[in-house]
Formats: structure tokens, sequence, C-alpha cells
């Protein structure tokens, strides 16, 4: 596609940041969340299964028709069915009227949008800052038309708080949405729980030539010795992120289970499980597991050690859960096979 060298050098830009967002496990994990700019009349979006932090080594942005998409919003078809490999995030950047674009799955802010008081909270985190509260919608356009409702209202937002979602910024370049996000994340920061130590010899008696091998991010085993992680786990699914793990993903997968007594006895019992969250010990993840599920148990071990023991939770509902599941699928057929692959 003929551009100019203007325009080049924007989406060269975006590229820069999308990597620089892509590689920080705090603000996406595997091929979570979405970049795009609008240069003329093309929408340029990060495609769907790809990683952020391939942005410079890869071609992760896609060129759309702008005005079409656009169209298809209005008429309530949804584009990402139109345009194969389309993120299910286009029909929001699309209605969003910034140039630039970030959707990210900020640990931080996902910790206070799993709350059931999130809007009351985070009024004083955000004073000052042009944002809003999106309840949880479906990513799609569902998710597209709320969002137009909310900007009607209050045309000059550039910062959305999606509930159980994630976080979304807006603005006329890279250099003041990149800005505009490490303010946000600043201001929602949250230190996390201290949990206790795990077991590895354990864990490596079963590791040790089974189906399970042990993880490379060692805060992942939180979810099993922090006690007051595993009771938020018990209570249902947080996020649709979860559902990435797997697609016919149900909340009782994360709700621990006892120590087993051999590698063989967990190897008979759970051999159908991608992972492990062993009460009190930690966790073992499935050599089948890719790096794109590994990487999303890390994001969710560090929202729920940022989760305080007393907030009010608002889990998914079963319906939501659901819908979850249908675009996990989506993504297990379109993530990309340079990053989607055994790390086993």
């Amino acid at each position: 596609m003929n551009m100019s060298a203007t325009n080049q050098t924007e989406l060269t830009r975006l590229r820069e940041l999308s990597a620089r967002i892509g590689n920080d496990p705090m603000l996406t994990q595997a091929s979570t969340g979405n970049s795009s700019i609008k240069l003329d009349s093309v929408l340029w979006i990060k495609a769907s299964g790809k990683w952020m932090a391939d942005a410079i080594r890869e071609d992760i942005l896609i060129p759309l028709d702008l005005a079409d998409v656009r169209e298809r919003v209005k008429q309530k078809v949804d584009p990402a069915n139109r345009y194969y490999g389309a993120s299910i995030e286009t029909a929001m950047h699309a209605v969003l009227p910034h140039r630039v674009v970030l959707h990210v799955h900020c640990v931080n802010t996902i910790a206070w949008a799993v709350r059931q008081d999130a809007p009351l909270q985070l009024q004083r985190q955000m004073e000052g800052l042009r944002w809003q509260w999106i309840p949880y919608l479906p990513s799609g356009l569902p998710l597209a038309h709320e969002i137009e409702k909310v900007l009607f209202a209050f045309p000059h937002t550039d910062v959305l708080i999606l509930g159980n979602h994630g976080l979304v910024v807006g603005g006329d370049d890279c250099g003041v949405v990149e800005d505009l996000l490490f303010e946000v994340q600043r201001r929602l920061a949250v230190s996390p729980r201290q949990a206790g130590p795990s077991d590895y010899a354990v864990l490596a008696e079963i590791a040790d030539g089974s189906l399970w091998d042990l993880p490379d991010d060692d805060e992942v085993h939180a979810l099993a010795t922090d006690p007051i992680s595993r009771e938020l786990l018990s209570g249902g699914l947080l996020y649709p992120c979860q559902s990435i793990v797997s697609p016919s993903t149900t909340p009782t997968l994360f709700h621990p289970v006892p120590c087993p007594g051999a590698k063989n006895q967990s190897e008979s019992r759970y051999r159908s499980r991608p992972f492990l969250i062993i009460d009190g010990c930690g966790v073992v993840f499935s050599t089948s597991m890719s790096i794109a599920q590994r990487a999303t148990m890390g994001g969710l071990a560090r929202v729920i050690q940022r989760i305080s023991s007393s907030a009010p939770i608002r889990y998914l509902a079963d319906e939501e859960v659901a819908s979850s599941s249908v675009i996990a699928s989506r993504y297990f057929e379109l993530a990309s096979p340079s990053r989607y692959s055994s790390a086993g």
C-alpha cells in the first residue's frame, strides 16, 4: 500500500509503541490488547492473535477501510466477521474518534475493574482525567455501541475503564497516548500481597518425567500459595482472558486441588487439565500448554495478588462466561503460529 512519508513515520511510531507495551506483562499478556491508528481513510489495527511485542519484527497491523468498518458498525454488522484476521475489538477502535487508540489488559486496572464498587472507588484515583466507566459487555458490537453512547454524552472522553476487562486510552498521537497510559497506570498502581513460599521439591517431583512442567514465571505460584488468591479464584471467572487457557474453561478449572501423592496419580486423575493449582504448594503446567496460555496465567496471578481481600467482587455471569469462551475459540483459531506454540 502506497502512503506518504508522514504516514509511514506515524505507522512506525505505532509499531514501536506497540512493541514497548507488548513487552510489559503488567500491560499485556500474550496476544491480548490491541493498538490502532487512523491514517487518512485507513484504520490500521493489530490483527487478532498477533502479539504486540512482535510489532517491530512482524507485520502485526492490518489496513481496513475506515468508512466501511464504521458503516458496518452502524448497520449492526461486526466488522471482525467481514475482515478475516481483524481484531474482535475492531468495532471499538472504529467508533472511537481518536487518531491513536490503545487497548490493554493492564493488571492494575483489572484489579480495580473486577470490583462491584469500581466506579465509586475509581473516582478519587482518576480525578482530573477525562475518563468514563463502561460496565462489562462482550467484545465486538455490544461494547462498541455502548462506547458510542458514552461518547455522545461525554464527547471529550479519552480514557475508558472497561468493567471486568481492561483499559482504553486515545489521543492525537502516540506520544500523547503513551503518556496518558502511564499516568493512568501510575494512579491505579496496587502493591501485590506477599504470597507464601512454593514447595519446589514437591513440584519438581511431580514434573519429573511426567506430562507436567514448572512455570518459568515464579509469580504464578501465588495462585496456589496465597489463601486470599485461592478464595478469590473459587468464586468464579473474573475476566474473559481466563478463557484463553482453554476454550472450554469452567470456573472449577481454577479451583485448587490437593497435592497428588505422586506424579502417576496426577497424570491419571488430571490428564485433561492444562494446569494444576496445587493447594498451598504451587502450580504446574501441562507440557502441551502454549506460551500464550502460560503468559495468561502470569497475568491472572498478578491481577489476583492486587485485589483486596475485602473487595466486593463482580464475577462473570454464566452467559458472560459462555460468550468469553466463544471469543477464546476465535482466538485459538487466529493465534499467531510463531508465538502460539508449545513451550514444553
